[in-house]
């Protein structure tokens, strides 16, 4: 095991790696910026390095700080959480050059499925079910135009670099097909430096279904279930459930079952999370992230396992603590997550917390890094926290979701739980009938 764990992140995600090296007995190191000087991550860490300016480029992106802050504390591991490095493979490369571990997977991974391309023929060969779509790249006006009538519209157009909605226009005819094909190109080149885009079947109205894996790098995975993520604002998450209120038993064990496998044959090492379009009982391969989600306690609520717990053991050596038919399904889980923004415009909202009360009581958790007298600073993801309800059945989760979200109390800024306090009363909502696109247009219906 290892004796000193480095926190490359920030906010409830650092603070919950830090807990959970706390309960393996691992001393922690903090970085930070100069912006996050008084983050609660840092004064609960065993050391803690300022890493540069507010600048999450200058600070949480600036490799070579982290790096001095290995070498000047001796760690030998680094836990990158979500977001920043986590999928980074130069940064997992250089540390294992510098025989520090990073927890997660290995660069060669990261490096396949970051690639959208790549990472759909590798699931092709793992024997994951995927989206109809072009082979490759759709480098020529020509090529756009062939692939979407092979297809059919319409089609999605997507960026084969990055994510979060950017370099992705739907086209529903020839007629506009050119024109989001040359903007999608635009656009992933402005956000990623690479224009390379694909091309796949849109789907009208499917579900976004994701199945949390874990493998210890040996040959031995496991599947966590599946979580529904469909609720979403510009492609962001922001209430996810598990298990999904539409997919029965026998549905999770089969895909479960089948990316479980992939992840064996691949030896992949770590956490990870295949994700799915899922439209009339069909599942379609979208993209494979290789690092722990945001969404990862509604997977531990109901199955029992701590995520970042296996993670660091297998990152250290160590094979899976359990096995496939040791992992049990319990009950229903719901996380939304609170962001600091205005829930009508959602523009955000940094500032001082005045007053902090979170929600408590049975079968509630919150994951939040935050304190009264805290300044959000302005210059990151706006996330403060994370509400997360557990029920034995979705109709009990949703009633102590209610309640709970009544309860939490955050002000001296905007947030997102009045949005909540509002979709909890949806007939939709109550009745699990929403797919990918349904919180946009009740947005769009429900302006103030």
């Amino acid at each position: 095991m290892f004796s000193k764990v480095l926190i490359a992140n920030r906010g409830e995600i650092a603070l919950r790696i830090l807990r959970a090296c706390k309960e393996l007995g691992i001393q922690t190191v903090a970085v930070h910026s100069t912006a996050d000087a008084n983050a609660m991550h840092v004064r609960l860490a065993d050391e803690s390095v300022c890493v540069g300016p507010a600048s999450a480029r200058d600070s949480y992106l600036n490799i070579p700080s982290i790096m001095a802050a290995c070498e000047i504390t001796g760690a030998d591991a680094v836990h990158p959480g979500y977001g920043f490095l986590s999928e980074n493979a130069r940064f997992a490369q250089i540390l294992t050059e510098h025989n520090v571990t990073f927890i997660g997977p290995s660069a060669h991974h990261i490096e396949i499925m970051g690639d959208k391309i790549t990472a759909k023929k590798t699931a092709v060969e793992l024997g994951i079910p995927v989206v109809p779509g072009s082979e490759g790249a759709v480098a020529t006006e020509a090529d756009a135009l062939r692939t979407a009538k092979e297809i059919g519209y319409p089609v999605l157009i997507k960026a084969t670099a990055g994510g979060g909605g950017r370099g992705m226009k739907v086209a529903r005819s020839e007629a506009d097909l050119l024109t989001s094909w040359s903007t999608a190109r635009s656009e992933a080149k402005a956000a990623f430096g690479n224009d390379s885009v694909y091309m796949e079947k849109y789907l009208g109205k499917p579900r976004h279904i994701e199945v949390q894996v874990l493998g210890d790098g040996q040959g031995r995975a496991v599947h966590l279930g599946v979580r529904d993520c469909s609720l979403q604002r510009r492609h962001q998450k922001v209430w996810e459930e598990a298990g999904g209120p539409t997919i029965e038993p026998k549905e999770r064990d089969e895909i479960g079952e089948i990316c479980a496998a992939a992840m064996r044959k691949l030896k992949y090492s770590g956490a990870g999370t295949i994700e799915f379009l899922y439209e009339d009982g069909n599942f379609y391969f979208i993209e494979m992230n290789t690092r722990l989600q945001v969404e990862h306690p509604v997977t531990e609520r109901i199955t029992g396992v701590d995520i970042v717990y296996e993670q660091i053991r297998v990152a250290s050596g160590e094979p899976l603590s359990l096995t496939q038919e040791k992992v049990q399904f319990f009950g229903h889980a719901i996380e939304v997550r609170i962001n600091a923004e205005d829930p009508q415009t959602f523009a955000p909202s940094p500032g001082t917390i005045t007053f902090y009360h979170p929600a408590g009581g049975v079968g509630v958790r919150v994951d939040s890094a935050v304190y009264q007298g805290y300044r959000i600073p302005p210059y990151y993801d706006s996330l403060i926290g994370k509400l997360i309800v557990y029920g034995r059945t979705r109709e009990e989760c949703l009633q102590r979701l209610r309640r709970a979200i009544d309860e939490f109390v955050v002000d001296g800024i905007k947030t997102t739980l009045p949005l909540f306090q509002r979709l909890i009363k949806e007939p939709d909502i109550l009745a699990g009938r929403y797919d990918i696109h349904w919180l946009e247009k009740f947005l769009a219906e429900n302006k103030a």
